[in-house]
């Protein structure tokens, strides 16, 4: 019986992933232990809202199933089409990221909370700020795999590589889920 081993491009994306959950799950629990021990300024239930975070969350969700389809489609060789798919991707994942711009515009502006004014400022603006700096690496990778197959650089045949890239954005989708209940729902 032949033994199938993994390739290293997905043991090394296996890896960095299980190392992003810990450090993300480290600044999940600082946040949980932390809230509501702030002695003044502003509480998550006075400053957080729902509406443009869900707008945000929805948008950056839809993006791993864009996702799907731009690796499905470069399979099926149909280049054209996904890179297509990745421009509606990396559209969704910068809707994202300007709501989250947004939101803390209202939050320092409209609330003045700063990541200096109290444990709940420090400790939400590390998680969602560390979020929000994987969202923005993972558009520049997808970017850079957009421009580099607009180029004709990116051929069906590296539809693996496409995809491991892709891991990379669901793992971020899948960190906001986790992020959202915990600050936006749980930490209220």
């Amino acid at each position: 019986m032949t033994a199938i081993h993994p390739t290293r491009g997905k043991v090394g994306m296996i890896c960095l992933i299980t190392a992003e959950s810990c450090i993300f799950l480290t600044f999940v629990v600082a946040y949980l232990f932390y809230i509501g021990k702030s002695a003044t300024g502003p509480q998550p239930a006075e400053v957080l809202g729902l509406g443009l975070v869900l707008v945000n969350s929805i948008a950056l969700i839809s993006s791993s199933f864009t996702a799907i389809a731009a690796v499905r489609t470069l399979e099926r060789g149909e280049a054209a089409r996904c890179w297509l798919w990745l421009a509606i991707t990396i559209g969704l994942g910068a809707c994202f990221v300007g709501g989250t711009v947004v939101e803390w515009s209202g939050l320092m502006h409209d609330h003045g909370l700063y990541p200096s004014t109290n444990l709940f400022g420090t400790t939400f603006y590390s998680l969602v700020g560390l979020h929000l700096f994987h969202v923005i690496v993972g558009l520049m990778l997808l970017s850079t795999v957009l421009v580099l197959g607009v180029l004709g650089c990116v051929k069906p045949r590296h539809a693996h590589a496409v995809d491991l890239v892709s891991w990379y954005w669901h793992f971020v989708d899948a960190v906001w889920i986790v992020v959202f209940v915990t600050v936006y729902l749980v930490g209220r």
